[in-house]
Parts: structure tokens; C-alpha cells; sequence
């Protein structure tokens, strides 16, 4: 017996890593690894500053968006939205500073939350979590670039 397609047939797939941009930070390709295990969004971002700018907290960080590329860096400065306790894969706890930037994943674009950590020596600079893809995806766990290889493979430096 045939069934009725169900929402989520309609959705777009993507892969277990995709290349997205961030525009608003000046980001133009990062390579994202898809974590449906994580709830929030991370971003490798270094010399992060809050300070306050006419009465609004803000953040000033720097990112390098290219893996194992420590020469090629974004400056960033946007306003903060919270500073939050998140815990790794590890188990341990870190106040973050979280931001809300539109991300760009092959012509979609949509706001998501992204903390700001330390991910030098991970395998990822940033990470896409399920709040960010929830509703909007699905992903195939066993292919990458589903969706990105189309359109971006990274920022022309």
C-alpha cells in the first residue's frame, strides 16, 4: 500500500559536511560539519572581545575559515545576543559568546545562532548543529557536498 509523501520527503538532503557561507561576517566558504548530536552551532573564532557600543553589547572575534590555514583570517564585529554555559563532546563547560548571522547553504539563507569557541584542533571549523538544519533538512549521513558542490567550494584567497 502506498503512502502519502510526508513532509520530510520534501526536504532537501545534504551531507555530513557542506561548505556554507556566513556574509555578514565576510565569510564567503567554510567547510561545516553537519552534527545532528549537537543542539547549538560552533564556529572556531580566536581574540574574542565583548564591549559595549552605544548602549549595545557587542563582539569582535576573528576566524580563520580555511583548515589547517593559520594565515588567511576574518575580523568579525557583530552585536552579541547572549553568553551561554555549553558543553563539548568531552563533557566539559564553557561560557561562550553566541551571535545570530544568516547562513548561506547553496542559495538558502536563514538565521541561525553560532557560539563562538576554540575549535583549532578539531577536524572542523565550524559546526552546523540540529537547531540550525531542524526543519529544513535531512541529512545522508554517508555522502558529503551534497548540496554545496553545486555552487561553493570554499572562499577565493
Amino acid at each position: 500500500m502506498l503512502h502519502p509523501p510526508s513532509p520530510h520527503s520534501l526536504l532537501p538532503i545534504i551531507g555530513w559536511r557542506e561548505w556554507v557561507a556566513l556574509p555578514e561576517l565576510g565569510i564567503t566558504g567554510i567547510k561545516a560539519k553537519i552534527d545532528t548530536g549537537a543542539r547549538s552551532s560552533a564556529i572556531h573564532a580566536f581574540d574574542v572581545e565583548t564591549f559595549q557600543s552605544q548602549g549595545q553589547s557587542m563582539v569582535r572575534f576573528k576566524v580563520h575559515p580555511l583548515q589547517r590555514d593559520s594565515v588567511y583570517v576574518v575580523t568579525a564585529e557583530v552585536p552579541l545576543l547572549d553568553e551561554r554555559v555549553v558543553r563539548d563532546s568531552g563533557g566539559h563547560s564553557q561560557l561562550r559568546a553566541v551571535i545570530e548571522t544568516p547562513v548561506d547553504l547553496d542559495g538558502q539563507l536563514w538565521p541561525i545562532e553560532l557560539t563562538l569557541t576554540n575549535r583549532d584542533v578539531m577536524g572542523f571549523r565550524m559546526l552546523l548543529g540540529r537547531q540550525a538544519i531542524r526543519h529544513r533538512f535531512l541529512v545522508d549521513s554517508g555522502r558529503s557536498y551534497l548540496q554545496s558542490s553545486k555552487r561553493l567550494h570554499g572562499p577565493k584567497v
